[in-house]
């Protein structure tokens, strides 16, 4: 039986990766292990950002059945299972680390994300859990020797599976300044110009380009600025992210030269992805993962599987992120749990065929209330946004892109294409009765995040931000979320 070591790198954006088409060299090392590999284009988280994401990634359901769809409040911890509720409940009986117990994995986590966010039920089946003191804070060169000797200690000794959570795309960037600048002077992408930026700082909300930091009190980015006022501190950002990158690849390489030194790389299957990705100016929003969009919850998936057919060059099929966990099952024997809304590509792979789903659905519960499909029709590559709480943010309830030509999401269609709107709604509603109906559940846990007050991060924060607003100049803008909050009266 195979060793697994799946490389968690939270924040990480597929765009930003050399064996995705990236300009920069980022990924020296992740990029090799994909040329033996396999890379995943269409990969997308069901629930984000982090705690939403993880949940359903490792119970290998949505988050509108588990109950986890944001970051505080009743939706971010799991409904009750009641009077239905097996010995060790669902997450051990039916997670992806109990079912790796059963067949005789020794499963190990080195992350601080339980303790971070409070997610008790995501220990359920660990045999060694190692937890670095950061809370998310912690950097590569604090996560890696850990994992290397979890690697040295466990050779011949498997199968083992190790989760190993890096956290240096997340801001607050802090690459350490003796990795070096790599990045300080590459260039921007086209669609970010001067005009673009312009039209951001005369706009407003958390991690737009007149407040990148929030609310103003977060930990400053050690490699970029406080105001995105122009491209050079645009620049600075692009550079601040792309340097943690590369900094968590350095890493990963040396956890990956440990599999080799060991000699356990050709019994190891090893995946590389994210919780979700980052948005780096679209919908003007910086260094955050606020929305349901395609920079939050497209997420990369690489792995290298020795020997396993299928598991090579590229696949473009529309995937959600949980459906590589039951192709994992699949490809080991193992029978993928009714409950589990994830499905096993292994066949799809084996006939040398994209596959995939018709379309995804994406949700964002954190930062605003959102959900988001994405759907293609011949050239066309849909988004549809349709939004419920626009968490203090200028998100209209519908909007939709076509990121087959226009990935950066700068022009909104929504007027021009009724049609596409229309379907886009359709699938969404199909999927949200569907969904609920097939678990017989009566309440959509974003319903009942907008009856608490609205996303956590914004809860409590209205009154204030608005006087931000006030005695900066934008008072208009105040005046509109003012409007907008009388629909939401519950709002604290």
């Amino acid at each position: 039986m195979p060793n697994i070591l799946y490389i968690d790198v939270d924040s990480l954006r597929p765009d930003h990766l050399g064996c995705y088409g990236y300009d920069r060299p980022t990924s020296p090392n992740i990029d090799a292990l994909a040329a033996d590999g396999i890379v995943f284009t269409g990969v997308h988280a069901s629930d984000t950002p982090c705690l939403p994401s993880r949940t359903a990634l490792w119970s290998g359901r949505f988050g509108l059945v588990t109950g986890v769809v944001g970051h505080g409040g009743t939706v971010c911890e799991p409904r009750r299972q009641g009077e239905t509720r097996a010995w060790a409940g669902t997450f051990l009986d039916e997670g992806l680390t109990g079912i790796l117990s059963r067949m005789g994995w020794h499963c190990a986590t080195i992350s601080s994300f339980a303790e971070r966010h409070g997610a008790w039920h995501w220990l359920a089946g660990w045999a060694e859990v190692q937890v670095p003191r950061g809370r998310g804070h912690e950097l590569a060169e604090e996560v890696s020797p850990r994992a290397i000797d979890f690697i040295e200690r466990h050779a011949g000794k498997g199968p083992w599976f190790l989760h190993v959570n890096l956290w240096d795309a997340h801001t607050p960037y802090r690459t350490p300044e003796s990795f070096g600048r790599p990045f300080d002077n590459a260039p921007l992408p086209t669609w970010l110009t001067e005009d673009v930026i312009a039209a951001q700082l005369g706009s407003y909300g958390p991690h737009s380009a007149a407040e990148p930091l929030g609310w103003g009190t977060e930990p400053l980015p050690l490699r970029a600025p406080d105001r995105i006022e122009d491209l050079g501190a645009a620049q600075a950002w692009f550079a601040g992210y792309d340097t943690g990158i590369a900094y968590a690849d350095h890493h990963i390489g040396r956890i990956l030269a440990a599999l080799d030194a060991t000699g356990q790389a050709g019994d190891t299957i090893v995946v590389v992805s994210a919780d979700h990705g980052e948005n780096l100016g679209e919908l003007n929003i910086w260094g955050d993962h606020q929305t349901a969009d395609a920079p939050t919850c497209n997420v990369p998936l690489v792995i290298r599987w020795p020997g396993a057919p299928g598991f090579r060059g590229r696949n473009d099929g529309l995937h959600y992120h949980f459906d590589w966990v039951a192709t994992l099952l699949d490809r080991l024997g193992a029978q993928v749990p009714d409950v589990w809304h994830a499905r096993s590509f292994a066949a799809d792979l084996d006939a040398g065929r994209d596959g995939g789903r018709a379309a995804v659905v994406m949700g964002q519960g954190a930062w605003s209330a959102q959900r988001g499909v994405r759907w293609r029709e011949g050239a066309r590559d849909w988004l549809l946004l349709r939004t419920y709480d626009a968490g203090l943010k200028p998100l209209p309830p519908i909007l939709l892109f076509d990121l087959a030509t226009d990935p950066a999401e700068q022009t909104d269609l929504a007027a021009a294409h009724p049609d596409a709107v229309g379907r886009g709604l359709t699938i969404l509603d199909t999927w949200l009765v569907d969904t609920m109906a097939a678990a017989r559940i009566e309440t959509d846990p974003m319903m009942t995040m907008i009856a608490e007050g609205g996303p956590y991060h914004v809860q409590n924060r209205t009154a204030a931000y608005l006087d931000r607003l006030r005695a900066t100049g934008r008072g208009h803008h105040a005046d509109a979320i003012q409007a907008e909050a009388a629909r939401f009266a519950h709002r604290r």
